[in-house]
């Protein structure tokens, strides 16, 4: 996987739109740009558009349902980003403590040297 294919997949889920959408899904097992703006805040042709860009990504497959298409999840990819983002929530976790051990070795430098006139 390329780095752009990265920054796509991470804009796409991203917003929060998208992401209620992959709720639904998963929670529904599959459904339509019809079924899913019943349950959103946005109309359907908004639907259609996100559902589009999770389907450029990956994160959902569609097939064809009469005059519409259905919706899944692709699970795999949808694994491949939750462990994106854990990797890069570690990786802020470790820098974090480092800031922090920096901080207290100021900190009780400052301490060791008393209060300044």
């Amino acid at each position: 996987m390329t780095a752009a294919v990265d920054d796509d997949l991470w804009s796409a889920v991203g917003d929060p739109t998208r992401r209620r959408m992959l709720d639904l899904l998963l929670a529904d097992g599959d459904g339509t740009a019809t079924s899913l703006s019943e349950q959103l805040p946005v109309t359907r042709q908004a639907v259609a558009k996100h559902l589009g860009v999770l389907d450029r990504v990956g994160l959902v497959h569609a097939t064809p349902a009469g005059r519409e298409r259905r919706y899944r999840v692709d699970e795999a990819q949808l694994a491949r980003a939750v462990a994106q983002l854990s990797s890069v929530g570690a990786a802020w976790d470790a820098r974090l403590r480092r800031i922090k051990r920096i901080a207290e070795a100021i900190q009780r430098s400052k301490d060791e040297r008393g209060p300044q006139q």
